[in-house]
């Protein structure tokens, strides 16, 4: 039997020895991986920290720029209106100092050439004339004061029919006007050359700065969406480093104090099975000395050897019994699916050689299993904790997706609105700018035909004056000589010039023989009537169809006006609605571009948060139940031991036992 244990004490040391060795090999390997993994982490956790400061300070800094761009843009597009209205109010006085230039340019040329071909008279009688009297009177830094006088002298008609050098020297006067007005008129195009190249360049480097910011405004907001998910991907980095880092140094820990205790006890075992191997050889040479057998045979009675020999059993029978009950405990943590490679229970495997020890401590054996029962309380309280922090971080995160996934899809559809909204203004503000256009060019025509009109009826007036005039003119010379009571005395031809140094005088009387033609003079008289009533007639349907023409003609400026202002506030408001419409959009789409990165790191998270939490939640009551009933088959291991020793006690009186 001695020979049977020592040899049993041998190969238990032989097998710790090659399970020593393999532990040994693990803390050896497993501690070089992870001091790697450590170092690496404790390097990568300060590099990601100043990435991480580095990038926020990038993406303050390009929020900083977008702000800057966007007010630069907004001063570049508000000069570049504020240039436009400029241009377009001297473009207006322009054209309206042209027309001035030319109508009083083209007036004075009439005037020249009507009175170069001796048609002073006629000239004078048109409304040509009576607009250059104005103008004249209008504009006296033209002329000199004796000039002015002698020019208004001949326009009035005052100078008389023969004055034929004055004529030449109104000439003078007028080619003289016509020449100071066509240089200032050349002087007036140049400059206006001058501020459209000016306005051209403005225009042109306005666009290309608004372009350019544009650009920068682009490009930037896309750089600053990218920014932002990759710091939330850098803290997320940096969290799991850390984490990971906390984890290997506990880890590291563990493993190296567990190792140390291994090897302690390794060398504790080494030295104990070294003297117990003595012990037993010893014990093998005394007893087999010849002497002792003798000695054997006289003095152990066979009733002592019956009660060792029971007390033996019974005590290896329960022993054996609690042995299975760990054994039980191994096999179920041996077959366990739910438990995680590595993370198996050595402190089993040293209860159940402290129980096939031939020399076995209870005492030491119960403080291991109460070791072991605390341990799996522990555990126990740790998976309910860490299921509480999973279910928690689940429900956080998936309300926090879907709260993300809901702005997304809000942003779509704001987003969708304005491009739509964005279009149709684009559609009002072309509709609006046409209309415009198209008002004012019919205004334009409206004015020119206006022109036309008060001009025809101007000359419809001073042609139907005159001939007026000349037909009471008439009319008197034949009642001096028929009807001398109808005459009137002193009445001329005021505003016509008959060129009476031309006309023959009238007809001398016969004496005697020649008899009045009374019934036919007053035939004639008769028509002239009837033509004067017509002429007045037609003077007075010009006047009531002028007068009609220029109220409709001024209600028409008066309508066009308001309704170019009301068109040009439509415009107004319509590029406002669409320059916020569109800072909205931008900002949706930026807000979008952002929220998704955000909610790409949150599933990212959700993703690691599985990976952590996935299978302890499969596995929960799975480990509950094996762990509950690792702790019942300790406690019923417990419990056999207590009652073995129990058993143990009560024999302590035999004095076999005493003795051996």
């Amino acid at each position: 039997m001695l020979q049977a244990m020592e040899k049993k004490v041998s190969a238990e040391g032989e097998k710790e020895k090659q399970l020593y060795e393999k532990f040994m090999c693990y803390c050896k390997n497993s501690g070089g991986t992870l001091g790697m993994s450590i170092a690496s982490a404790e390097t990568k956790v300060p590099q990601v920290s100043s990435d991480i400061s580095e990038g926020q300070a990038k993406l303050a800094q390009l929020k900083e720029d977008l702000k800057r761009h966007q007010v630069d843009r907004s001063s570049a597009k508000s000069a570049m209106g504020e240039a436009t209205a400029v241009r377009e109010k001297e473009a207006a006085d322009f054209a309206k100092e042209k027309d001035e230039y030319t109508a009083n340019i083209d007036a004075m040329k009439s005037a020249i050439s009507s009175i170069e071909k001796g048609m002073s008279g006629t000239f004078l009688q048109t409304t040509t004339a009576k607009k250059l009297q104005s103008l004249i009177m209008d504009k006296p830094d033209l002329l000199t004061d004796f000039d002015r006088e002698t020019v208004v002298s001949f326009l009035s008609g005052s100078q008389g029919s023969d004055y034929v050098p004055g004529s030449g020297e109104i000439t003078g006067i007028l080619k003289e006007m016509e020449s100071t007005m066509s240089k200032s008129l050349a002087e007036s195009e140049a400059q206006e050359a001058d501020s459209v190249k000016s306005y051209n360049e403005l225009m042109a480097a306005k666009s290309k700065e608004v372009g350019a910011l544009t650009k920068s405004i682009e490009s930037k907001t896309v750089r600053v969406g990218e920014l932002a998910v990759e710091i939330v991907q850098m803290k997320a980095d940096l969290s799991d480093t850390q984490e990971a880092l906390m984890e290997d140094q506990k880890f590291m820990r563990d493993m190296d104090k567990n190792c140390a205790e291994k090897t302690a006890s390794h060398e504790e075992n080494m030295k104990v099975r070294g003297q117990e191997l003595v012990a037993l050889a010893d014990t093998i040479k005394i007893l087999n000395d010849d002497d002792a057998l003798e000695l054997f045979k006289k003095t152990l009675p066979a009733a002592g050897s019956s009660s060792f020999v029971q007390l033996e059993v019974k005590t290896q029978e329960q022993r054996q019994q609690a042995l299975r009950k760990i054994r039980l405990a191994q096999v179920n943590e041996a077959g366990a699916a739910f438990r995680k490679p590595g993370h198996g229970r050595p402190g089993l495997d040293f209860i159940a050689m402290a129980l096939m020890g031939k020399k076995v401590d209870f005492s030491k054996v119960m403080g291991m299993i109460d070791k072991m029962v605390s341990q799996l309380a522990v555990e126990q309280a740790d998976d309910d904790n860490k299921k509480e922090y999973c279910n928690l971080q689940f429900d956080m995160t998936d309300d926090k997706k879907k709260g993300l996934e809901h702005s997304i899809n809000d942003l779509e559809s704001s987003i969708a609105t304005e491009e739509e909204a964005i279009a149709t203004l684009k559609d009002e503000i072309k509709a609006l700018e046409q209309g415009v256009v198209a008002l004012d060019k019919s205004v334009q025509e409206a004015t020119e035909q206006r022109k036309e009109e008060n001009e025809e009826f101007t000359e419809l007036m001073a042609s139907d004056s005159a001939a007026k005039s000349l037909l009471n003119f008439a009319k008197n010379r034949l009642n001096k000589f028929y009807n001398p009571k109808l005459y009137k005395k002193g009445a001329a031809m005021a505003e016509v010039n008959v060129h009476s140094q031309d006309a023959p005088g009238p007809a001398p009387a016969t004496a005697g023989a020649f008899k009045k033609k009374t019934e036919e003079s007053n035939g004639v008289i008769g028509m002239i009537d009837l033509l004067v009533a017509d002429l007045d007639k037609e003077m007075t349907e010009a006047q009531t169809t002028e007068k009609n023409s220029q109220a409709e003609y001024e209600n028409l400026m008066n309508d066009s006006a308001e309704k170019r202002a009301m068109d040009n506030k439509a415009l107004s408001d319509k590029y406002s609605a669409k320059a916020a419409t569109e800072e909205s959009f931008q900002a949706n789409k930026e807000e979008k571009s952002a929220t998704t990165k955000e909610l790409m790191a949150v599933h990212e998270y959700i993703s690691s948060l599985h990976a952590e939490c996935d299978w302890l939640v499969k596995y929960f009551d799975v480990r509950k139940e094996a762990r509950a009933g690792e702790m019942e088959s300790l406690k019923s291991a417990k419990a056999v031991i207590s009652g073995a020793d129990f058993s143990l006690l009560q024999t302590k009186g035999n004095n076999f036992l005493g003795r051996l």
